[in-house]
Order: structure tokens, then C-alpha cells, then sequence
């Protein structure tokens, strides 16, 4: 049986180079890539796991390349994944990402996260940290940039954006990436920030804490306020109760720093009041934004941030394994990384085919048992 039409994303990924020279190629790299993909997708996660899984798929793998010399081994797995370029292939990610249809005014969140088994003993590497960009509605990862150490993420963030198609966008960063330079870029690249203060601009954040809780206070004993905007929300569930409070305001004439600050039009102040049992913790966290002056918006962006931790780390590490990953030679980190992220924007695009209570690591044993569920999820459109 000849071969089908290839799945329509992998086609973003033919400018690949094989790092093999050509008369050691008997497994072509498009089929080493869909094998990992594929496995991938159905919940293999190392490189014995891939070889395993083409054997068992191999006619079905058929349907769409020709593996002519059947399934490589896990050594050709290894030695493939370690010496591919991870910066083509970031290139390659991006210009799929980019073929994406993001909601109005989608919220980004940019974090990074330790691939934490990556570290190298014998050749004293570090583990990397891979610095992501989400998009929080679509839940789909739109960029990802290396780094060695959590306080470089200052330098990968200008890079991540430079890859990104973010007009129109509203981007979130935590403290460590509230720097000016950065500001500046996601202006450039006509997008709106949100940025979390913290200790690494004591001096902004004391004076923007201390006008706002005098502002504040005035508020709440006249119960009307011109320069503030305010919205008030809560979360009920499993035994806890959050409420939040989001104060905004542009009045911000008096604030020296301001000029410093590339677009720079309001400040923010959350306070979140969490009570499980007869325990209840305040928590006060603020921020600068280039949005106007409106609370609501601001705390949706805000509270818009977490899906990063909760629906990009936490997903990678319990449903993808990549916490317990011990793949760590060379490029295999990195491109690992790049291929699980593949694999979850199609998890994601493909999950409103099935049932709404489907789990994305029930979907992926769906995937595993049933080879139309594996084809729906490969051949979809973004």
C-alpha cells in the first residue's frame, strides 16, 4: 500500500536538515520525527518506548511515509534527537505556530520552567530551563527559548518575542522579567503588557504600594473614587473559597519612574483573600500595565497568568513526564522539550472532537488503543 498524504503540520517541519551524513541514512529523518511524534502523542517517553511503539505501529506508520527499512533503534533515536539543530527546529515550530488563529486580544504568559533530570554530572551541564510563551485562552504553546540558569530568562525573554507574532496581544511576565528593555520590546511589537512587581524594583513597588493603599483607604470611606476602577471576583470549589479584589488607576503624575517606562499607563494592585477552613491568608501583589485604566480587564490578565503554571507546567510534568525525563545528551533536551510542546498543541486542538471530560492523558491512551483517534488528532487543521 503506497503512502497518503502526510499529516498537514508536519509540512512546516520539511526544512529540517538531518544532521547524518547521507550514507548512514537508512531511517530518513521525517520518519524518525513522525515515530517520535506519534509515540509521543500515545504516551511513549523514551527512546526504548518509541522503538517499542513503531514496531507495534509500523503499518500504520506506513499509511503516510514509506519505512522502507522498518523502525530504527533506540540508539539512532538518541543519537538523531542529541544532534539535531533545536534552533531550526524552533524555527520550524514557530512558523506552525504562526498558522494559528489566537482569540481577540489573547493573553501570553511567558514563564520559564527547569527540565530538572537534564543536568549532566559527567559533562557538569546544568539542567536547562526552557522559557515558554502561552497563549492562556487557546492553551497552546507558542514559542520556547533555552536557557542554563533561571536568572538568564532576563535575556531569553527579548529573544522568545522576537520570535512571536503578538500584534494586538496582551503579554504577562512575572517579576523577574519586569525590566524596561522588555517593556519596551512588547511595545515595539505592538502588544500590551502586564507585569508583576516584586522585591527587583524595591523602590517602584514601595511608592506604587503606597499610593495606592492611601487611594485605597479613600475609597473605601467615601465608597466612590474618580481615579480608582474597581472589580471584585471569587472562586468557590474543594473546600476553598478565593475571593479577589483588583484596583486600578492611570493617575499617574506623580510617579517619577513612570517616564522610565515604555507606554506605561496604569498601575495595579490584587489582593486575594483564600479561606480553606477557619484559616484565612491575604496575599497583596502588584503591578504595571500599557492597558487603560480598566480593573476588570487587568484582573483577567492577571488571574489569566497562573494557566501557564497550571495548564503548560503542571500538564508537561504529570502528563508528559518531563520532570522525570533523564534524557539529557547533548540537543536531546531541548528538542525533547520542542516535541512535547508539539504534541500538546495537538492534544488541545483535537480534544473538542471527543468528550468534554476527556483528560488529556485520557486522550492520549484513546490515541494509543485506537488508531482513527490518532489519525483525527494528526490530521487536524489548525
Amino acid at each position: 500500500m503506497s503512502p497518503s498524504k502526510k499529516p498537514a503540520f508536519l509540512y512546516h517541519f520539511d526544512e529540517l536538515e538531518d544532521p547524518r551524513i547521507d550514507r548512514k541514512k537508512l531511517y530518513p529523518l521525517p520518519e524518525i520525527l513522525l515515530v517520535v511524534l506519534c509515540g509521543s502523542i500515545c504516551g511513549a517517553q523514551s527512546w526504548r518506548d518509541f522503538v517499542t511503539f513503531g514496531e507495534e505501529k509500523l503499518d500504520y506508520l506506513r499509511r503516510f511515509l514509506p519505512f522502507k527499512n522498518g523502525i530504527p533503534s533506540k540508539n539512532t533515536f538518541a543519537r538523531v534527537l542529541s544532534s539535531l539543530d533545536p534552533k531550526l527546529f524552533k524555527q520550524c515550530f514557530i512558523a506552525w505556530v504562526q498558522s494559528f488563529q489566537l482569540a481577540l486580544k489573547e493573553v501570553i504568559a511567558i514563564d520559564g520552567k527547569a527540565l530538572r533530570k537534564s543536568f549532566d554530572k559527567a559533562t557538569e551541564q546544568s539542567a536547562i530551563h526552557m522559557v515558554s510563551a502561552f497563549a492562556t485562552s487557546s492553551k497552546l504553546v507558542l514559542g520556547q527559548e533555552k536557557v542554563y540558569e533561571k536568572s538568564n530568562e532576563i535575556t531569553a525573554i527579548p529573544k522568545l518575542l522576537d520570535l512571536l507574532a503578538i500584534e494586538g496581544a496582551i503579554v504577562s511576565i512575572d517579576a523577574m522579567g519586569t525590566q524596561k528593555k522588555i517593556a519596551k520590546k512588547i511595545h515595539e511589537k505592538k502588544a500590551d503588557y502586564v507585569l508583576s512587581l516584586k522585591g527587583n524594583h524595591s523602590t517602584l513597588h514601595d511608592d506604587i504600594r503606597l499610593f495606592l493603599s492611601t487611594e485605597i483607604e479613600k475609597l473605601h470611606q467615601a465608597k466612590s473614587h474618580k481615579i480608582i476602577d474597581r472589580y471584585e471576583d471569587h472562586d468557590k470549589g474543594h473546600g476553598r473559597v478565593e475571593h479577589r479584589l483588583c484596583y486600578v488607576t492611570d493617575q499617574l503624575e506623580w510617579l517619577a519612574q513612570r517616564v522610565d517606562w515604555c507606554d506605561l499607563k496604569t498601575i495595579a494592585m490584587v489582593e486575594s483573600r483564600v479561606t480553606v477552613g477557619d484559616k484565612t491568608t491575604t496575599e497583596q501583589r502588584y503591578f504595571i500595565s500599557s492597558l487603560p485604566a480598566n480593573a476588570k480587564e487587568l484582573a483577567q490578565a492577571i488571574r489569566s497568568h497562573w494557566a501557564i503554571e497550571n495548564s503548560l507546567h503542571w500538564v508537561l510534568d504529570v502528563t508528559m513526564g518531563e520532570d522525570l525525563s533523564r534524557v539529557r545528551k547533548d540537543h536531546a533536551p531541548e528538542n525533547m522539550a520542542m516535541i512535547r510542546h508539539i504534541v500538546l498543541n495537538l492534544l488541545r486542538g483535537a480534544k473538542s472532537q471527543f468528550r468534554k471530560d476527556m483528560s488529556l492523558k485520557g486522550l492520549q491512551k484513546k490515541a494509543g488503543w485506537g488508531e482513527n483517534t490518532l489519525s483525527a488528532i494528526l490530521m487536524q487543521e489548525f
